[in-house]
């Protein structure tokens, strides 16, 4: 991790300095090195400014704070970095998935069927499918050949697109989609 710390309107602290490296370090669990922080260290009236900016693999994470101590302004950036590459290595984890699974797809329970649980499902198939245009007859006649549930088509008349699909009693449903 590449560290650099810039003191402005301040006189240049070897203790601030070294807190702040030792703080940095914080950070190396969540991201993917390399890693690059740059802290600006600033005094305004009162006001004791802790500016951070960190990359990490071609992601900019920034936060800062102001108070009227710099050690617990450096304290919250660190906290904010810290949440901001928790979140992060959260989404990687959500939509990269690694070898070779497919990816989960989280939904909530509603508040009357036991909570707000999160449960996850997997997609398990992947499957192409040619939009031709058609009627909706000619759908119908077409998902009986191919003797499919369902069938994605564009509608002939309307220009949009339409699943159509068979209902647990022989009839057929229609999805129409506007824009």
């Amino acid at each position: 991790m590449q560290k650099s710390v810039t003191f402005r309107h301040m006189e240049s602290s070897e203790a601030l300095k070294k807190y702040v490296e030792e703080k940095s370090d914080r950070l190396s669990k969540y991201l993917l090195e390399p890693i690059e922080i740059h802290w600006v260290l600033s005094v305004e009236k009162i006001r004791h400014i802790a500016d951070a900016t960190m990359t990490a693999n071609g992601t900019t994470f920034k936060a800062q704070f102001d108070t009227q101590d710099m050690y617990s302004a450096i304290d919250t950036v660190i906290d904010k970095l810290e949440g901001q590459a928790m979140k992060h290595k959260e989404k990687l984890k959500d939509h990269k998935p690694h070898n070779g699974e497919p990816s989960s797809i989280r939904y909530s329970v509603p508040e009357g069927e036991g909570g707000a649980a999160v449960e996850r499902k997997k997609i398990v198939k992947k499957e192409n499918q040619f939009v031709k245009p058609m009627s909706v007859e000619e759908a119908a006649m077409q998902m009986d050949i191919i003797n499919k549930d369902f069938l994605v088509f564009t509608d002939q008349a309307t220009g949009s697109t339409c699943v159509i699909y068979r209902l647990k009693d022989g009839d057929y449903g229609l999805i129409e989609t506007t824009r």
